[in-house]
């Protein structure tokens, strides 16, 4: 997937005024989650994200939680620019200018949601409650590195190993499948499959599966670290605890839109899912990171409950688009020209 600067930045600017799902209620802590044949609470069936609220609070946005004409203000101008985006192409329009940027698909191909996010009645202007101002909390050096793999991947066409692993079809956008797992455009649908042992999060952004293994805590060794790190979880009451270390370095970077942020290898990634309702998971996050950030930070999303399909995101390793990237390059070098830098995610 290949999107323009401008397609960037309206999506930056849609960041900017996030919404999210509606959810729980005040009584749902009364809820008693049903059990599976193992005798797990069960959280097993499709779930979605999809929300137009991001991780951190748009800037012009104070508090954590807003009210429901708040709410309606931001769904309402999500609205008209998506009527906007989606209105036809002037026939009689003339050639974009030579050279220009001719823009990304339309809304049409997007799916991000539509409302404001609601955990247990509260309508959220972020996922993250800390730091209190929700925005990442990066130290200087965290955001060096941060920067350092922006660069990397907007003006490094070198080769396929340098592009970023949502471009090369290997791990979804955004930190969809996590952890933390993140909403992104499109594809944001997960099927929670269980059995005594383990607990599979199916993502449907670009197929991934996150295998959670319960009862036994330790970890992989420290220079073993697959795509997405190693997971082991275990129950504590109707929460499912989920603990993820030995991130892969090459994921480090997590480039979405309008969402990026950044995950060391070294990092932690407390996740808890409880199920609130019949129709909604409370999905919490905490990152360790020491290496990034001045302080740990946690958030809270809400997983609505869907009747899906959940799609097959059929992107593969060598997708097409990425030949043409690489080979767009080195046409450049050859009429003596650097390739022309992409728009940051």
């Amino acid at each position: 997937m290949t999107l323009s600067i401008n397609r960037v930045q309206a999506w930056t600017l849609a960041a900017a005024v996030g919404a999210a799902l509606l959810a729980g209620s005040a009584g749902a802590q009364a809820y008693k989650a049903p059990r599976n044949g193992f005798g797990q609470p069960d959280l097993s069936g499709l779930w979605t994200n999809a929300s137009l609220t991001q991780l951190e609070r748009p800037p012009q946005i104070k508090s954590l939680v807003i009210t429901p004409a708040e709410a309606r203000t931001l769904e309402q101008w999500w609205t008209r620019m998506q009527q906007a985006d989606a209105r036809p192409t002037d026939p009689t329009a003339p050639a974009p200018e030579k050279a220009s940027d001719p823009g990304g698909y339309n809304t049409f191909w997007m799916d991000p949601g539509s409302k404001v996010g609601s955990i247990r009645g509260e309508l959220r202007s972020s996922w993250l409650v800390e730091p209190p101002d929700g925005r990442l909390p990066y130290s200087p050096e965290g955001r060096r590195r941060f920067m350092a793999d922006v660069a990397k991947i907007t003006g490094n066409f070198d080769g396929p190993e340098v592009r970023q692993p949502g471009e090369r079809c290997i791990v979804g956008f955004g930190s969809t499948a996590g952890p933390p797992m993140m909403n992104v455009l499109y594809n944001n649908t997960y099927q929670i499959q269980q059995d005594r042992d383990h607990v599979v999060i199916l993502v449907e952004m670009d197929h991934d599966a996150r295998i959670v293994r319960l009862g036994d805590r330790r970890h992989l060794p420290a220079n073993m670290r697959p795509w997405m790190g190693d997971s082991v979880g275990w129950w504590e009451g109707d929460t499912l605890v989920v603990e993820t270390t030995n991130f892969n370095p090459g994921e480090s970077l997590r480039a979405g839109i309008p969402t990026t942020f950044y995950v060391s290898q070294d990092a932690k990634v407390t996740e808890r899912f409880t199920r609130l309702s019949p129709g909604q998971i409370l999905y919490e996050f905490k990152v360790d990171d020491p290496t990034v950030y001045t302080r740990t930070w946690r958030g809270e999303m809400p997983l609505n409950a869907t009747k899906g399909p959940l799609y097959e995101y059929a992107c593969h390793e060598g997708n097409y688009a990425l030949p043409g990237v690489l080979a767009g390059a080195r046409h450049a070098e050859a009429a003596g020209k650097k390739p022309e830098v992409t728009g940051a995610p």
